[in-house]
């Protein structure tokens, strides 16, 4: 039976990776919306009501409204996709991950399709990046990651047929895919360098090929005009300009972000590490480590380190952290030295330089250029990940299956716990919202809230509106909500409020992605050195106060980036009269 049932999933590796990503994210199709996911649904409601004017809209997302343009650091076809999939699927949780849902199974396909093209054994490599934290996190949220690479990847495939095939008509497509990838993520204009240096390398000259180029750089164009005529500014060169200044803001110096990218390169490609002994020598293995723990280590021993993360105040807390990142970080130099030893077989293979410039692009730009290390910034280089991994098992003589076996099954266990995690974190906040709004039924006056992210979208959804730190609308006996562990919160004068309730919601995890006690940043570095954490994580917590007055208006709370915000703003004409978001 077991045997049969092998044989089928070989024969028909497409049917076998479609259901492995349905069955792997089929539940988490109910998910909460976390983090980031309610500015993409409301873009999409906007996209729904006005194509012509997708970021044509104020939302409170910083404690004050703001047009959405300069909210946003994404441009908008995220936005037209997910208003497609609500109106087929409905405007809800289960609906817009659906839409979701049938990214993930065209960017699991392409990847399957491209490393047929590149590496002897592609359903091994497309495994590798499925089963992957990064992966199986993205996938369950609303963000625009896994839908701008699924139109990489497959940019990728059809450029690589058309070069080999000398087919134009190919080119051209590959070279639409790659308008749709910047489109729906700025990071997608970097396949236009990555793929003109590869057809430099294999063509050896310029040619027609290179017209293929033309339609993402058409495209960035027009998206400049466009948004420069529609917003008075335009929007690619404001993202960059933004990733720059808080860059600076932050003060992370160059060797830490490079060792809090290799933690999140290897927990995040966690099927690299438990592969590693199927690939390398136990001698390479153990200098690997070694080197990495002992260089890592002095990094993290410095004092300067973890004043970066003020929630890890005690040396218990460091060290059960610390641990962790350099266990991973070991992970990101093998993802690292696969590029080496491809390199070294291949050095003048235009497919290994291919993959070369792809993987170290990637982990240069989350490292060292992107305002931040996230999960989600490392997510491009997945796919040349499972590919080198695959070639390099091949190069071995493909051996040891029961131990690429185990090792694959041990990565989808990490990855299906990681993403549970991410997973309960949602359902929380949704919950502390609920029970916030329940507090609250006894009084007359209107709910007020700070936060945002998922906390926000669900306290709207019950009615309550968010505080404008600059028009102060609250009246005596209004209420206030403050979560605790969410973004652009402060505290209120004492004289300003009164009674006071403190709801806790326990959260029954030992593992999380976006919490800083536990050093957990999935979503950013600013939060925490790891990708996910170990560890006890912390109660959800949400205050509630009944007001004596209005709050002090004019303040806003601290945050990265804030006087380049403050001035984009100001260019869009100053704040409307009114708070809450306007879809």
């Amino acid at each position: 039976m077991f045997n049969a049932l092998r044989r089928w999933f070989q024969a028909h590796p497409r049917w076998t990776l479609t259901l492995l990503t349905l069955v792997l994210l089929g539940p988490f199709l109910a998910k909460p919306f976390h983090i980031d996911d309610p500015l993409f649904f409301w873009l999409a409601r906007q996209v729904q009501a006005h194509p012509a004017d997708p970021f044509g809209f104020f939302v409170n997302w910083y404690g004050q409204s703001w047009p959405m343009w300069t909210v946003t650091e994404n441009p908008p076809a995220a936005g037209y996709f997910y208003a497609l999939a609500g109106s087929v699927f409905g405007w809800n949780e289960v609906g817009l991950h659906l839409g979701g849902l049938l990214a993930a199974v065209a960017a699991v396909l392409g990847i399957h399709r491209l490393a047929g093209r590149l590496c002897p054994r592609p359903l091994l490599a497309t495994c590798v990046v499925l089963f992957t934290p990064i992966f199986l996190v993205s996938a369950t949220t609303l963000m625009c990651d896994v839908l701008m690479l699924a139109f990489w990847v497959w940019a990728m495939v059809f450029w690589l047929e058309g070069m080999e095939e000398d087919r134009f008509a190919k080119l051209l497509f590959a070279g639409g895919l790659m308008a749709l990838a910047l489109l729906t993520k700025y990071f997608g204009v970097a396949l236009v360098p990555l793929l003109a240096v590869h057809g430099l390398i294999q063509k050896r000259r310029l040619g027609t090929w290179a017209a293929g180029l033309l339609p993402p750089l058409a495209a960035l164009g027009a998206y400049q005009w466009a948004t420069l005529a529609l917003y008075h500014h335009a929007l690619f060169s404001a993202a960059a300009g933004y990733a720059a200044t808080v860059q600076g803001e932050l003060g992370f110096s160059k060797l830490s972000a490079g060792l809090i990218a290799l933690a999140f390169t290897g927990g995040g490609a966690a099927s690299a590490f438990f592969l590693a002994p199927t690939l390398w020598r136990p001698r390479t293995l153990a200098g690997i480590a070694g080197g990495t723990v002992v260089l890592g280590g002095l990094l993290v021993a410095c004092g300067p380190f973890w004043q970066q993360f003020p929630a890890l105040a005690t040396t218990a807390a460091r060290a059960a952290v610390g641990q962790q990142m350099l266990f991973w970080a070991v992970g990101g130099v093998l993802v690292l030295a696969l590029v080496a030893a491809d390199l070294w077989r291949n050095p003048r293979d235009a497919q290994s330089w291919l993959l070369a410039l792809w993987v170290a692009g990637t982990f240069g730009f989350a490292a060292f250029l992107n305002w931040t290390v996230n999960g989600r910034s490392l997510l491009p280089l997945l796919p040349a990940v499972g590919i080198l991994l695959a070639r390099r098992h091949a190069a071995c003589g493909g051996k040891y299956p029961t131990v690429v076996a185990l090792g694959l099954a041990a990565s989808a266990l990490l990855a299906l716990l990681v993403a549970q995690a991410d997973f309960q974190l949602a359902v929380t906040a949704r919950q502390s919202a609920q029970a916030a709004v329940a507090s609250c039924r006894q009084s007359r006056g209107t709910v007020w809230f700070e936060g945002h992210w998922g906390f926000q979208y669900y306290m709207e959804q019950s009615g309550a509106q968010p505080v404008d730190l600059k028009h102060a609308r609250q009246a005596p006996g209004d209420m206030l909500v403050i979560p605790q562990h969410n973004t652009d919160v402060f505290a209120p004068a004492r004289e300003v409020v009164g009674h006071r309730e403190v709801l806790s919601l326990p959260n029954p995890s030992w593992l999380a992605t976006w919490t800083a006690d536990s050093g957990a940043g999935f979503y950013s570095s600013v939060v925490g050195p790891l990708p996910f954490g170990f560890g006890r994580v912390p109660p959800e917590v949400v205050y509630v106060f009944e007001l004596k007055a209005p709050l002090a208006a004019g303040t806003s709370p601290s945050r990265p980036g804030r006087a380049d915000l403050t001035a984009r703003r100001e260019r869009a004409g100053g704040t409307p009269t009114g708070g809450g978001t306007t879809n």
